[in-house]
């Protein structure tokens, strides 16, 4: 009896290792490593070719460097390999990956850096960076290690069974719910807040996920024999897909427009990747066979994630939304600031910087509320009344 039941575990044991789940959850980890690297080296090359033609004052289009062609090249080659990686690996374990490219950018921009400080300014400026890299590494690990293992072939049959699901229909419900309310919010309302947009982007990203994962899975099914593209719901995934990617870009972009991008960074991965957790716990099912230990320590290595990139991206330096210059108003002798074009009135506190002083914006300029007192005339002589001749006398 007993060596029938060893007989059988192991027999069990091994049709899950044969099943491909932990090998493929393995390939579907490097694959999302990989792509994020690529990605934040494609960002790194294309931002450093439009600063050295701003530098440099060279008039070609950025379109015509080495450089940016090469960064495109590997923006392609990390989304398509982050495009695979869903087919492989849990939405779980591919979602906060995101904070590898995190890390990497920081690298590189401590690489990078052309200034030099002493050790004691170096650490005092880049240690919270520095303990957000060891946090966001160690969180890393954490749910690579214990996150699911458990993973299905996306026929097109087990997609429709997960769709028509009462979980999956109530969840979706619920997320086109808050969607609308915070569209409402959004538009009517005037409700800018960083929390508000991201959470649309966040909302949409979760169906995202969720149509990218179908859409990867049958292209590889497909491409291993087992067709999978003559089913209706390839084609209405692909859709969903497309659509969700430009509305969510969207929003991002007007997000960019209201805040501030390092803080843009930090809350959009926090919230992307919780609700791309979360779909992929209700419509794939994720964690269905985990137990308590593995999930508790999965959450606790994505806490320390969010944690780390919090750290990362407050540490960077925020660019400056007000670059002004001064022009002379030829009349009065009075010094007027610009800000693209617009005249604005400074703030008082001994930090404001000038500038050029040229003026080619064509606004009628605005005087500061600075009363300059004219300078007294002196005359030459010791009488005022044998003055200049041409000097009226009172």
């Amino acid at each position: 009896m007993i060596d029938k039941l060893f007989l059988k575990t192991s027999r069990m044991d091994f049709s899950r290792a044969d099943g491909g789940s932990y090998t493929d959850n393995l390939i579907g980890t490097l694959l999302a490593i990989f792509g994020n690297v690529l990605v934040s080296i494609s960002l790194t090359l294309q931002k450093h070719s439009h600063v050295t033609l701003a530098g440099t004052k060279d008039p070609r289009a950025f379109y015509r460097t080495k450089t940016w062609w090469f960064g495109f090249a590997f923006t392609c080659l990390g989304e398509g390999a982050n495009f695979v990686s869903y087919a492989f690996a849990p939405l779980a374990l591919v979602a906060p990956l995101n904070a590898v490219s995190v890390i990497t950018s920081s690298i590189l921009g401590l690489i990078f850096l052309r200034e030099k400080s002493k050790p004691r300014d170096f650490a005092r400026r880049y240690g919270l960076s520095f303990l957000g890299l060891i946090l966001t590494t160690g969180g890393t690990y954490l749910f690579v290690a214990f996150g699911p293992n458990s993973h299905e072939k996306l026929q097109a049959e087990n997609i429709v069974k997960h769709l028509v699901g009462w979980p999956v229909l109530l969840y979706l419900l619920l997320e086109i719910i808050m969607f609308c309310l915070l569209l409402y919010f959004y538009k009517q309302h005037r409700a800018h807040y960083v929390v508000v947009v991201l959470m649309l982007v966040a909302l949409l990203g979760s169906i995202t996920v969720i149509t990218v994962k179908a859409v990867s899975g049958m292209l590889v099914l497909s491409s291993e024999g087992t067709m999978q593209l003559d089913y209706p719901i390839f084609s209405v995934m692909f859709v969903c897909m497309v659509a969700s990617v430009i509305f969510q870009a969207n929003f991002l972009s007007q997000a960019c427009k209201l805040h501030d991008s390092c803080l843009i960074a930090s809350v959009n991965y926090i919230l992307s990747t919780v609700f791309a957790v979360v779909a992929g716990a209700v419509f794939y099912l994720e964690f269905k066979n985990e137990d308590i230990l593995h999930i508790c320590m999965y959450l606790l290595g994505t806490a320390f994630c969010f944690l780390g990139v919090y750290l990362i991206t407050k540490n960077r330096k925020k660019s400056k939304s007000f670059e002004p210059y001064v022009t002379m108003d030829m009349a009065n002798g009075v010094p007027v600031i610009h800000d693209k074009g617009l005249v604005v009135q400074p703030d008082f506190n001994g930090s404001f910087s000038y500038g050029a002083l040229v003026n080619n914006d064509g606004v009628a300029p605005a005087a500061l509320p600075v009363k300059l007192e004219q300078p007294p005339v002196r005359s030459r002589s010791p009488d005022g009344s044998h003055g200049h001749p041409d000097l009226k006398t009172d």
